[in-house]
């Protein structure tokens, strides 16, 4: 493992079958972009010729780097859309200022969760926090996309996967990108609503389109390359920047979530380190004590979503879910 991660992480991950390296990822220099020319820390360039608004995300927490280190190199490369409007969004950049890798996980946010603030009551209510106001910030960028690719990576061992919320053409705008092949529709956290989630984008019919991509582990190059396949092949399919779609490869297995479990007390704890994709067959199998609650799955052939190692109240543990 990487030596610098904490040793209670350190020892679940090895347990789960984590990459046994240290954090390969060189952590990227995002100076050049900190600016911005829309936003501080979003880079948008429309084209002369009309088309959809697609919102490339990176950051929504701090420590997920993988996805910044794909969008530093698209603009570096001087990428720019044939049709319609492509920006680039680096959301938490103060908490990514904080990284350290001596303690990688610290950075995710500065005070509240990012990804858990897309509902208009906590947008608009009273409450104060770095991420609000960022969220704040952001918001009327993502009232006017059509489309999202929020780049996501995973402390946990997992099979990369896409999620979706409710919207049928968000579901199929994932099963349209390809690898990874599953693609996930769930209705997000107890905890608050994700950027996926926010307003028209949770909304079938309503022509928007919100698709999280768990890529792979925080801090590898393979997790960059698996995201730098889904938006080319995102950019191909919107027609922003043209180009030969690769052959399809096996067609994408698609999965409904049936139960969030959200930890209720602090002494949440797996039966074992369950691995992100990995099917239970039996029905009533226990997987987990929640204080003294018994967590068990609900019907055969369970799928394993995310489970969350280390988590605490309030906070989704794991996702139980259906192969459709």
């Amino acid at each position: 493992m990487s030596g610098a991660l904490p040793p209670v992480l350190e020892a679940l991950l090895r347990e789960a079958g984590a990459p046994d390296r240290p954090l390969a990822l060189p952590v990227p220099d995002l100076a050049p972009w900190r600016a911005g020319n829309t936003l501080p820390g979003v880079w948008s360039f429309a084209a002369a010729a009309p088309g959809p608004h697609v919102c490339l995300v990176s950051l929504i927490h701090g420590n997920e780097f993988a996805g910044a280190v794909l969008l530093d190199r698209l603009l570096r490369e001087g990428l720019r859309p044939a049709i319609g409007r492509l920006s680039f969004v680096f959301a938490n950049l103060d908490a990514f200022a904080r990284f350290d890798p001596a303690d990688p996980t610290a950075s995710r946010f500065l005070e509240e969760d990012m990804n858990r603030l897309w509902d208009i009551a906590a947008l608009e209510g009273p409450r104060r926090s770095a991420e609000l106001r960022r969220a704040r910030a952001l918001r009327p960028l993502f009232d006017t996309a059509d489309v999202i690719l929020d780049l996501h990576s995973m402390l946990w061992p997992s099979d990369p996967l896409y999620l979706v919320g409710g919207s049928p053409a968000s579901m199929e705008l994932a099963l349209q990108l390809g690898a990874p092949p599953l693609v996930v529709s769930d209705q997000g956290h107890a905890a608050g609503r994700r950027l996926i989630d926010y307003g028209p984008f949770g909304v079938p019919g309503s022509g928007r389109r919100g698709v999280l991509l768990e890529g792979g582990w925080h801090w590898e190059a393979e997790t960059v390359a698996r995201m730098e396949q889904a938006v080319r092949r995102l950019l191909a399919l919107t027609g922003l920047v043209p180009a030969p779609l690769p052959p399809p490869g096996p067609p994408p297995r698609r999965a409904r979530v049936t139960r969030t479990i959200t930890a209720r007390t602090a002494d949440f704890v797996f039966t074992r380190p369950w691995r992100g994709g990995e099917i239970v067959p039996e029905a009533g199998t226990l997987i987990a004590h929640d204080g003294g609650r018994e967590v068990r799955t609900e019907h055969p052939d369970c799928l394993l979503i995310l489970p969350s190692l280390v988590t605490q109240p309030g906070h989704t543990a794991v996702r139980l879910a259906r192969y459709e």
